[in-house]
């Protein structure tokens, strides 16, 4: 083994590879519910393999950590501005409450076990689930006024205590979120979630599901018979039946294929195409004519796109405004906000960078586009001046700095780029000129950009791994699990009793303000319902730039 441990030292990019394909491998075991993750698989495995004594050189996880921390500014961006505004008030106090707990609760427990500055900031991050914490930390620590070799050991002990409390803090707020809290509040999560849906008039999780056999919109042909419809619109007919949509494609017209507008004219004897709900077939196919097979007619392009809301005039519009506006002719199939689907009725109210899945007549869509915002593009390429000059204005807004109380806090130029990331997620929003990150792309910078960072921490901490959790000691659990769960349990107690939140909001948000995407799974699975995630969005895009910004706070307070 010994040329092989070699010709991995001398090569270091091979041991970066060769610790992600490990740590991706390694994330894919589940113990029950737990699943391990690509970012804890990857630090196992760059303490394993750094066993054999590899330093792979700081500035490339720095790299990739900028990138992680821009990805996540950009795509929360838009919701953390929209969380600005009066009516998100509510989810920002909690978020704020249960994060600067989490930050007194973890200084509190350090100062009660003994923990240095590198464990107290690695039981912080693992506790909460936030990694992003290692990378301010490490930076903050490596800008203080020590010895190099105290500098080293402190930055080892992070990984240590981030690995223990992680899995303490993924499993305890998994079960506290979906089954403790619920109990605590005396509530039926499921019955509650039905309340909640009943009350604005959504659709349940299934109903919603493309994967379902059921499909709630279908095309069919009619052929015109009813003396009612003679000479009317296109446009009138579509509009005739109170709260419903019907959507005319084609038209058979003495024997011709026409392709409609809102003003062609309907005679009896004609054959349309209709789409429609289910539902509304059954009201209307007494009103219209016999139902007749007619393949050619019904043999027309359909596209599917992705519209983005960008539009000032759009914003905080319903999505049945949008529709008598300016929705003629397509469909809402799904409504994504912040990577999150989201339940929606036609009250719902649109945000920027809302994504809205639809299908329809093309010309149509392209209508509705050019309205609220703008299609997004099918291309592959990632604006990367974008990418670079926000990484690099938001690094040198990280070095700048300020006094409080005698104690100089500063975003560093990691936290720089997250912050110039929701900056630039915004303007994005607004505009499509410029600042295209691809899905696949974003997927890239976040997941790899993550796991990079995390894998070359384990390869650094490999060598004093083993002896740094042996000082630990077993009460690093006992620690864990009390920052995990107490800043959960007044987060609980403050929503409910002060701000007086809907209980299935309040665990979806309480789950964003934990940026744990796997709790607010396991709330929607306890709950059978999408619904908290209405209370997600917004605390996730707060939560992640407070807990981001506690790295340097906590190693300034526990110098």
């Amino acid at each position: 083994m010994d040329p092989i441990f070699e010709i991995l030292r001398q090569h270091q990019e091979l041991t970066v590879f060769l610790t992600l394909a490990m740590g991706f491998s390694i994330g894919l075991i589940r113990i029950g519910s737990f699943k391990v993750g690509a970012v804890l698989g990857t630090l196992f495995a760059g303490v394993l393999i750094g066993q054999i004594g590899i330093q792979v050189a700081p500035v490339v996880k720095i790299i990739f950590f900028d990138l992680f921390l821009f990805a996540t500014g950009y795509k929360v961006g838009p919701q953390f501005f929209r969380g600005l505004k009066k009516d998100a008030i509510p989810q920002l106090a909690l978020t704020v409450v249960i994060c600067t707990t989490c930050l007194i609760t973890a200084i509190i427990m350090a100062r009660l076990m003994g923990y240095d500055i590198g464990t107290a900031a690695g039981m912080l991050a693992g506790a909460f689930t936030e990694s992003t914490v290692i990378g301010t930390a490490s930076e903050a620590i490596m800008r203080l006024s020590i010895p190099d070799e105290q500098k080293a050991q402190l930055l080892n002990n992070i990984p240590v205590a981030y690995a223990v409390t992680y899995l303490v803090g993924t499993t305890t707020l998994v079960w506290f979120l979906s089954s403790a809290a619920p109990k605590i509040l005396k509530i039926n999560l499921r019955e509650a979630s039905r309340k909640l849906g009943e009350k604005l008039g959504g659709k349940t999780e299934s109903d919603q599901s493309l994967d379902s056999a059921f499909q709630e919109w279908s095309f069919r042909s009619f052929q015109v018979k009813e003396s009612n419809l003679e000479g009317r619109s296109v446009n009138d007919i579509e509009t005739s039946i109170p709260g419903a949509r019907i959507l005319i494609h084609r038209i058979r017209q003495n024997g011709a294929l026409i392709q409609p507008s809102s003003d062609t004219i309907i005679y009896q004897g004609d054959s349309i195409a209709i789409s429609a709900r289910r539902s509304v077939f059954l009201k209307i196919s007494n009103t219209i004519g016999p139902e007749i097979e007619d393949r050619e007619l019904l043999d027309f392009p359909i596209a599917y796109r992705e519209i983005i809301i960008s539009k000032k005039l759009a914003v905080n519009k319903t999505l049945g405004q949008l529709a008598d506006e300016s929705g003629q002719g397509i469909v809402l199939l799904k409504l994504i906000r912040e990577g999150q689907e989201i339940p929606f009725k036609s009250e719902t109210s649109v945000d920027y960078g809302d994504l809205l899945k639809v299908t329809g007549r093309l010309p149509d869509i392209e209508h509705t586009a050019r309205e609220v915002g703008f299609i997004e593009t099918l291309s592959p390429a990632t604006d990367m001046i974008f990418v670079g000059m926000g990484i690099l204005l938001g690094g040198l807004l990280g070095l700048l700095s300020v006094k409080i109380a005698g104690i100089s806090l500063t975003l560093t130029t990691c936290g720089g780029a997250l912050v110039m990331g929701l900056v630039f997620g915004w303007l994005h929003s607004k505009t499509k000129a410029f600042g295209r990150i691809p899905d696949a792309a974003l997927w890239i910078f976040d997941n790899v950009g993550l796991a990079t960072f995390i894998g070359i921490v384990g390869l650094s901490a490999g060598p004093s791994f083993i002896s740094g959790l042996r000082q630990t000691g077993i009460g690093i659990i006992f620690a864990g699990l009390v920052v995990a769960v107490l800043p959960q349990i007044i987060g609980l107690l403050f929503g409910h009793y002060i701000l007086k939140m809907n209980p299935v909001i309040l665990l979806g948000a309480q789950s964003g303000a934990g940026t744990t995407t796997i709790g607010l799974k396991a709330i929607q699975d306890a709950a059978g319902s999408k619904l908290p995630v209405l209370g997600y969005t917004i605390p996730y895009a707060l939560g992640n730039i407070l807990l981001t910004a506690w790295g340097p706070v906590i190693v300034a307070l526990m110098s």
